[in-house]
């Protein structure tokens, strides 16, 4: 239980990183959002193809029994239904939480996104898996919605308020599903290596991304080559193969709506990095607003711990 809940806050913050070195891209390359979020999912494929194939070599050789099952192997095939599910909603919250912020401006994208998550999971968690919130559970949800909204200040005019609304609810939803789908098949079981759902998934909206991307302009037109091409490695490496490595590797033993509550580091995260690296300022709102976000990661993190049943030994 505790590894899952720091594999999932490493994810978070790793998330946390990418929102700026997506904004730097922005800026230098002439790459839309969807062009930037085709060339992360490409770059995550390599690495957790990688990471695959060096894993599966060093695991222990399979013997057979007498019955002809293989001992140490997965009772449980691959399920390409479920993969190719995670693949497509990876691929729509990504960029539908994008076309949020083209639409409706980041404020209100980041507050419906963010905060709508953990409540969709949690009716979702209820309806779903039968999990149950408890006190506990709902004053931390709770505390964390209060604090998104504290974070990024007061919602800000865009050009379509009303699309840019749906967007970051079929954002939202396409988060919600991919982690009640991967927060079941974990528990149940039948999610099989957390490795192989995360290379599948991002094979699948790598190829979802390409058509849109090969329509909105798939190439750098502008800026340094090199630092492109650095940036983008860094998308792919750490907010994208590492990141979400960890987070389904976590799903398989922290509840969904958990999982849900400890992601929001990612939003504080990148109010640190606004303030140290590019030099920008956070409100008397902002600090108040990450501190309680914070305080709702540290007590839901306690409570699962506490929650957790003992081992046999």
């Amino acid at each position: 239980m505790g590894r899952g809940i720091l594999y999932v806050i490493i994810a978070a913050v790793a998330w946390g990183t990418g929102g700026a070195v997506a904004a730097i891209l922005y800026a230098i390359s002439g790459l839309g959002p969807v062009a930037v979020s085709f060339w992360r999912f490409v770059g995550g494929v390599l690495l957790l193809a990688v990471g695959y194939l060096v894993l599966r070599h060093r695991r222990p050789a399979r013997s057979t029994p007498v019955d002809g099952r293989s001992v140490g192997a997965p009772q449980h095939g691959t399920r390409w239904p479920a993969i190719v599910t995670t693949g497509v909603g990876l691929a729509v919250y990504q960029t539908a939480y994008f076309a949020a912020v083209a639409y409706a401006g980041l404020a209100i994208a980041t507050v419906v996104t963010l905060g709508s998550g953990p409540v969709l999971i949690a009716i979702g968690a209820r309806l779903w898996t039968g999990e149950r919130l408890g006190r506990a559970g709902t004053a931390t949800v709770a505390m964390a919605l209060v604090g998104l909204i504290l974070l990024v200040g007061g919602p800000s005019a865009g050009r379509a308020p009303a699309l840019g609304l749906a967007c970051a609810l079929l954002s939202a939803t396409g988060y919600a599903c991919v982690t009640l789908l991967n927060r079941k098949r974990g528990r149940d079981g039948t999610g099989g290596d957390p490795g192989t759902t995360a290379l599948g998934g991002f094979v699948v909206g790598t190829l979802v991304l390409l058509p849109v991307a090969l329509l909105e302009g798939i190439l750098p037109t502008s800026g340094d080559i090199g630092r492109t091409l650095g940036l983008l490695a860094y998308l792919g490496a750490v907010p994208t193969a590492l990141a979400y490595g960890l987070f389904f590797a976590g799903l398989a033993s922290v509840r969904a709506t958990t999982a849900s509550v400890l992601a929001l580091v990612e939003p504080v995260t990148a109010a640190v990095i606004a303030v140290l690296l590019l030099d920008e300022r956070l409100t008397p709102a902002a600090v108040l607003g990450s501190s309680v976000l914070l305080g709702a990661v540290v007590v839901l993190a306690l409570a699962e711990r506490r929650a957790a049943p003992t081992p046999v030994r």
